[in-house]
């Protein structure tokens, strides 16, 4: 059974920068990609960013974009979020997740196969 641990949230001041980071309990590369959701209690889940393996194409969800960057580390079969200049309303659990088949449209949750027990992220304004 393939498991996904989440490190690196916590608390954070506006303006300020946490990175998360997500290990598998497997060789990385034996996934297609590896990304992030995060979700607010009582709200949707929402789409953070994602990143293929093979060449390192990743993608980001309007409200992230430009702010927060996801890196693949192969040899250590992890991936990062570093986010920057957080604000408010990026608190949220944080939730890695891995595809191991071909990605369809990257927002889709249902297509991800494994899911960790995300990291909480709070940032005060």
């Amino acid at each position: 059974q393939v498991q996904l641990v989440e490190s690196g949230g916590g608390l954070a001041q506006a303006g300020e920068s946490l990175r998360l980071s997500c290990a598998a309990s497997e060789r990385a590369s034996s996934f297609y990609a590896m990304g992030w959701f995060r979700q607010v209690v009582g709200e949707e889940r929402e789409f953070v960013a994602v990143i293929k393996f093979s060449n390192g194409e990743a993608w980001y969800g309007d409200s992230v974009k430009d702010r927060f960057t996801i890196s693949r580390d192969n040899a250590k079969n992890a991936v990062s979020l570093r986010m920057n200049r957080l604000k408010a309303e990026d608190t949220a659990m944080y939730y890695c997740v891995a595809e191991t088949d071909v990605l369809g449209l990257v927002t889709v949750q249902s297509q991800y196969d494994y899911w960790g027990q995300g990291t909480q992220v709070t940032v005060s304004s």
